[in-house]
């Protein structure tokens, strides 16, 4: 490991970077995105700072220009983090061994140290295509931040450097969120035969949850990323002991693969609620999607996957492992505007818990891996 990625990596995690849409007190990427776009202009690299459709919350632009002629390749890190809640302490970096210890450690900016670094590397390189650096806002919440850059960057691939254990990210899953409604009539407790619950009502949709879940597992699946699942998140309904509840709302998260859409998983909920009015007739209830995102479904024979296992082989003498991950990230809006996207990072562990912590060694190989494909790819 070289002596710069544990000085940069601290330096990141000591800044606070938290997601105000998910923290009270979140402070957003301002601070970071600063800190970023100083260090990399340091290093040679023309800089912007993009705004975002939240103000101070911008996105950090780095561009490595190409001489011409070359492919231009996009490095996608984001800048936020969930909250500290858990981990009073995650600003304070602890290094161990080889893991330092702090909010974001892993999820995400021992990846983006890696890029950073990377794109200082190849800054003086020669290369005739373009390297993008973009270092964003929001990933943990709606992706404002990648959402903006899409709208103004263009490139022939992109890595995001989210933590996949040096694995070659191929696909991820993706996800819909839904709203489940049951309607009651409010009465007061000691008025059964005018009163309706509402959270009873819930019960079998509850139930035909489950045995949808079941039959998810069952299912064939995908070969990276196995079966789409389906879990009850929150449910909230009544305001008081001695009342009917007139209304009661369930909260629903579905992960799916490939091919499953929004439209099919909306379609699902809603034969659940015809099952389970088929055995309550009076059954009022609605179901609506409150927000989805499109998994990823890379294939290994796409140029920026050949470039980036080629250059991993070169650098370790090993064949990278290929990987389907469970959870989502930005690479989905890269691909779905036409630039194709692959995951590739360092190891870590952590994410969003009490305990977070990245394996500074494979930050460096990701620095070094991620050199190699841009002087592969962009020529």
């Amino acid at each position: 490991m070289t002596s710069e990625v544990r000085p940069l990596l601290e330096q990141l995690v000591a800044i606070d970077s938290v997601n105000p849409d998910l923290a009270r007190n979140g402070v957003g990427e301002s601070e970071i995105a600063t800190f970023v776009a100083d260090w990399l202009a340091s290093r040679g690299l023309t800089v912007e700072l993009q705004e975002t459709d939240r103000s101070g919350r911008p996105n950090v632009i780095a561009t490595v220009p190409g001489s011409g002629g070359g492919r231009a390749l996009m490095l996608n890190g984001h800048l936020d983090t969930v909250g500290l809640e858990v981990m009073p302490d995650g600003l304070v970096p602890r290094v161990v061994g080889d893991r330092l210890y702090g909010r974001g450690a892993s999820d995400m900016k021992g990846g983006l140290a890696a890029l950073m670094l990377a794109a200082g590397d190849v800054a003086t390189m020669g290369l005739r295509g373009d390297v993008i650096l973009t270092a964003v806002a929001d990933e943990e919440f709606a992706s404002i931040g990648t959402t903006a850059v899409v709208k103004d960057h263009r490139a022939d691939a992109a890595i995001v450097a989210e933590p996949t254990s040096l694995a070659v990210g191929l696909a991820h899953k993706g996800f819909v969120w839904l709203e489940v409604d049951t309607e009651g009539t409010a009465a007061h407790g000691s008025l059964p035969d005018v009163g309706v619950d509402a959270i009873a009502k819930m019960g079998p949709i509850l139930v035909g949850l489950e045995g949808l879940g079941r039959r998810l597992a069952e299912s064939e699946g995908h070969p990276l990323l196995g079966t789409g699942s389906i879990h009850a998140s929150l449910i909230e309904g009544g305001h008081e002991v001695s009342t009917y509840p007139a209304h009661c709302r369930l909260t629903v998260e579905r992960r799916t693969v490939p091919p499953e859409i929004e439209p099919d998983v909306l379609a699902e909920i809603e034969r659940l609620i015809a099952d389970a009015r088929r055995g309550d007739p009076a059954l009022r209830a609605s179901v609506r999607t409150t927000f989805s995102r499109r998994w990823l479904d890379g294939r290994p024979d796409q140029p920026i996957a050949q470039a980036l296992m080629r250059s991993y082989e070169e650098d370790t003498g090993r064949r990278p492992d290929v990987a389907g991950l469970g959870y989502w990230t930005d690479a989905a809006i890269l691909a779905a505007a036409g630039i194709p996207a692959i995951a590739f990072g360092p190891h870590g562990v952590g994410h969003h818990g009490a305990t977070e912590w990245v394996d500074l060694p494979s930050v460096e190989v990701c620095r070094q891996v991620v050199a190699k494909v841009a002087t592969d790819f962009c020529g």
